[in-house]
C-alpha cells in the first residue's frame, strides 16, 4: 500500500513533489531525465526487488547506487538498526559502534591505521584534499575526466582546453580560481600522466582517483595506467587517494585495493560502510591521519559523524560480507555478463558488457571496449533509454542513465539473474 493511501501513483506523487522539491528529486540522476519519462517512488524493498508505490514489483539494479550489499530488508540488519534506534539516535558524542566499524575496516583493509567517518562520500573526498595539501604544503589537486567525487568545488571541474589541462568550472557558483587547483587527466592513459607530473609535478599535493570508475559507466584501469598511478605521484612527492566511495567493501572485502592489488595513501568511503544510511568515511596510514584535529592542525568535523544508527547498520554488513559472499557476488556478475554478452551476440545491436564483482554497465552503440570518457561517444544515448524502458516493463529497474553502474546484491540469486538475462534478451532482440 501506498504510504499516501491507495490512490496515489507515481506520476500522481511527481506532480505533487515538483511543487515542493526542486525538480520534484532530492539528486539529480533520479529525475529520468536521461532516459525520459518520470521517475518511479519506492515504497519498500524485499530481497533483490523493490516496490513502487503503485504496486509495481522490480527486480532493483540500482540498489541504492551501490549500497546495497546484503539485499533489501534484511532481517539482522533490519533488527540492528530498530534496536540501536530504540537506544537513541544519535548523541553528537563518542560511542563504542564508532571504534566497532573502524576495527572492522581497519582489519580488512592493509593500508589503513586510522579512520574518520563523515556524512557522505563527498565529505570524505573534500577533507582528502584538504589533508594531501597540508601534508604535502601544496595546492593542486589531479582528477580525471569522468571520474566522480562528489560535489565539492574542487572536484566539480571539467578538463581545460590544451596540453595544461587547467581545470574550468562545471557548475555555476565555483569560482574560477578555486577550479585552477584542479587539473584534470584522461583515464587510462599513462604517457599524460608521466608528461604533467615532468611539467607541473612539484606542485601537486595528490592524484585522487576512482579505481574502478563507476560514475561513467563501469571501466576498468589498464595494467601500464594503474603502474603509473602507483608510482609517478608518489615519485614527485604527491599523494595517491582511491575514491571507493562506490567500490570500498563491495567489489571485495577489501576493496578495489584488494582486487587490484594496490596500496593507496589515502581512501574515502561510503555506501556500503553505512548499510544503506548517510555515511562516509577516509582513512589511511596513521602518519597522515593523526594530521586531522583534535591531534593535527586540519580542520574537519561533523555534528552527525558516527551517527549510531549508521555505525550499527555498517558494522551488521561487514560482520556479513564474508569470503563466501564475495565469492557469491563474483560468480553471479560473471553469469550476467556471460548472459548479457549471448544476448548481444544474437542480438543485432552493437554493445559491451564490462564487470567488477557487483558492479557492471552495459554499454550501447558499439562493440569496442570502454577505456575512458573520450569513448563515451560511441554509446547510443536514445538506444539506451529505448532499452531502460524495455526492461522496466519487464520489471527489472537498471539506472536512468547510460553512464552510470549496474550493482547486484546478495540477494540477486542465480534464478532472479536468469530473470534480469531473459528480459535483456528480450528488449534487445526488439531493439534489433
Amino acid at each position: 500500500m501506498s504510504v499516501f493511501g491507495d490512490s496515489m501513483n507515481s506520476p500522481q506523487l511527481y506532480t505533487r513533489a515538483c511543487s515542493v522539491l526542486v525538480g520534484g528529486v532530492d539528486s539529480p540522476v533520479r529525475a529520468f531525465r536521461a532516459v525520459g519519462g518520470e521517475p518511479l517512488f519506492i515504497a519498500r524493498g524485499e530481497g533483490a526487488e523493490i516496490l513502487t508505490e503503485d504496486g509495481r514489483r522490480l527486480i532493483d539494479c540500482v540498489a541504492s547506487w551501490g549500497a546495497v550489499l546484503l539485499g533489501h530488508g534484511v532481517r539482522a540488519l533490519v533488527e540492528t538498526v530498530s534496536a540501536r534506534a530504540g537506544s537513541g539516535l544519535g548523541f553528537g558524542a563518542p560511542h563504542v559502534l564508532e571504534i566497532a566499524l573502524a576495527e572492522q575496516m581497519i582489519a580488512a583493509v592493509p593500508s589503513l591505521e586510522r579512520v574518520r567517518f563523515t556524512c557522505s562520500g563527498t565529505e570524505a573526498t573534500m577533507t582528502a584534499a584538504r589533508l594531501a595539501r597540508a601534508a604535502t604544503g601544496r595546492d593542486v589537486v589531479v582528477k580525471f575526466a569522468g571520474c566522480y567525487h562528489g560535489h565539492a568545488d574542487a572536484f566539480l571541474v571539467a578538463a581545460g582546453s590544451g596540453a595544461l589541462t587547467l581545470g574550468q568550472p562545471s557548475s555555476p557558483g565555483i569560482p574560477g580560481k578555486v577550479a585552477e587547483l584542479t587539473r584534470v587527466l584522461p583515464y587510462n592513459d599513462a604517457s599524460a600522466l608521466e608528461a604533467f607530473f615532468a611539467r607541473e609535478g612539484e606542485r601537486v599535493a595528490a592524484v585522487i582517483v576512482e579505481p574502478v570508475v563507476g560514475n561513467m559507466g563501469v571501466i576498468l584501469p589498464e595494467a601500464d595506467f594503474l603502474a603509473a598511478l602507483t608510482t609517478v605521484p608518489r615519485r614527485h612527492g604527491a599523494l595517491l587517494i582511491l575514491d571507493e566511495v562506490m567500490t570500498g567493501f563491495r567489489v571485495a572485502r577489501g576493496g578495489a585495493q584488494e582486487l587490484l592489488d594496490v596500496r593507496a595513501d589515502l581512501v574515502t568511503y561510503g555506501k556500503v560502510i553505512g548499510g544503506g544510511l548517510p555515511v562516509g568515511a577516509l582513512a589511511g596510514p596513521a602518519s597522515l591521519m593523526e594530521c586531522l584535529a583534535p591531534n593535527g592542525p586540519v580542520y574537519q568535523a561533523g555534528t552527525l559523524a558516527g551517527n549510531p544508527l549508521a555505525m550499527a547498520a555498517g558494522e551488521c554488513v561487514l560482520a556479513r560480507a564474508d569470503a563466501a559472499l564475495y565469492e557469491r557476488l563474483a560468480a553471479g556478475t560473471r553469469l550476467l555478463a556471460e548472459g548479457l554478452r549471448e544476448a548481444l551476440a544474437r542480438s543485432r545491436v552493437p554493445g559491451t558488457v564490462q564487470a567488477v564483482p557487483g558492479m557492471w554497465t552495459l554499454f550501447l552503440g558499439s562493440g569496442e571496449p570502454v577505456r575512458s570518457d573520450a569513448d563515451l561517444q560511441r554509446v547510443d544515448r536514445g538506444l539506451y533509454a529505448r532499452f531502460f524502458h524495455l526492461m522496466l516493463r519487464a520489471g527489472v529497474y537498471l539506472p536512468p542513465s547510460p553512464f552510470e553502474a549496474a550493482f547486484l546484491t546478495d540477494a540477486h540469486t542465480p534464478e532472479v539473474i536468469g530473470r534480469i538475462v531473459d528480459a535483456a534478451t528480450r528488449a534487445l532482440a526488439a531493439l534489433g
